[in-house]
């Protein structure tokens, strides 16, 4: 019996010793898993840009084509073209055979354009181009040049764009030009003395913009104007020879081509 009270003992004495043991394996297991602080991952701040957008960048914030309120400066290379499309000869006062010829130019052009709208703009052409003037078939010569002079067409144009707040956005327009000529120099001979008088007339255009990169557009433009030319060489009555005047329908095609900013 005293074996048995032994050893009886000994096992509740280790169970004893034992359940200390257990809970406190199960009341630290709880507190040994603990999240880990998150942390945020670092992002590298964008290039910068002197405080904002690139001028040959587009950017979030960039508007994607034309529409009200927009501004434009354009400089284009222009090709003027006289079609000369009727002309008329008088050498004192009688009537002649014979036509006028006007030389091609090119030209820079500089232009300054507003939109009212989304679709209607206005704008306003500056270029002046040196043309040389001569007669064919003048009292039975073949060619007389009669000399040369510079021309000032400021046109105002309104136009009507289809495509508004798009790259591609074309346009026609419908406008009037008025013509001063100036440096007008006399080619000799039968010309000692030119004058050209002032001249306008109603015109029409189409074309397009593109944007390009961010608020720089390329334009495309072909303007048909129509006016005539007034000329006399000489005095009537003078001694330096004929008086001579001409009436040219000058109706010059005008092509462009240039790079725009929108401010």
């Amino acid at each position: 019996m005293k074996p048995t009270r032994s050893l009886a003992f000994r096992m509740t004495a280790s169970l004893a010793m034992l359940a200390p043991v257990a809970g406190y394996a199960q009341s630290a297991t709880p507190s040994t898993y603990v999240n880990a602080p998150v942390v945020a991952p670092v992002v590298a701040a964008p290039p910068s840009h002197g405080g904002g957008c690139g001028l040959f960048e587009t950017c979030a914030g960039t508007r994607i084509g034309l529409g009200k309120g927009d501004f434009l400066i354009r400089l284009s290379a222009l090709g003027v073209m006289p079609e000369d499309r009727d002309s008329k000869l008088w050498i004192n006062g009688a009537a002649v055979s014979g036509r006028v010829k006007t030389t091609r130019q090119v030209t820079p052009e500089l232009t300054f354009e507003y939109f009212f709208t989304d679709n209607l703009s206005v704008d306003l052409i500056a270029a002046s181009s040196r043309h040389e003037v001569a007669a064919d078939g003048v009292g039975g010569a073949a060619h007389v040049d009669v000399g040369s002079a510079w021309v000032l067409p400021p046109t105002v144009t309104f136009a009507w764009h289809f495509r508004p707040h798009k790259r591609f956005n074309p346009y026609v327009g419908v406008g009037g030009t008025m013509a001063w000529f100036h440096n007008v120099s006399p080619a000799g001979g039968l010309a000692q003395k030119l004058n050209v008088g002032f001249t306008g007339g109603p015109s029409v255009n189409a074309g397009f913009d593109y944007q390009l990169v961010g608020n720089w557009f390329f334009n495309f433009d072909v303007k048909q104007m129509f006016m005539r030319m007034h000329a006399w060489a000489n005095d009537r009555g003078g001694v330096n020879g004929p008086f001579i005047k001409a009436h040219d329908s000058l109706d010059p095609t005008v092509v462009g081509a240039g790079i725009e900013y929108r401010f």
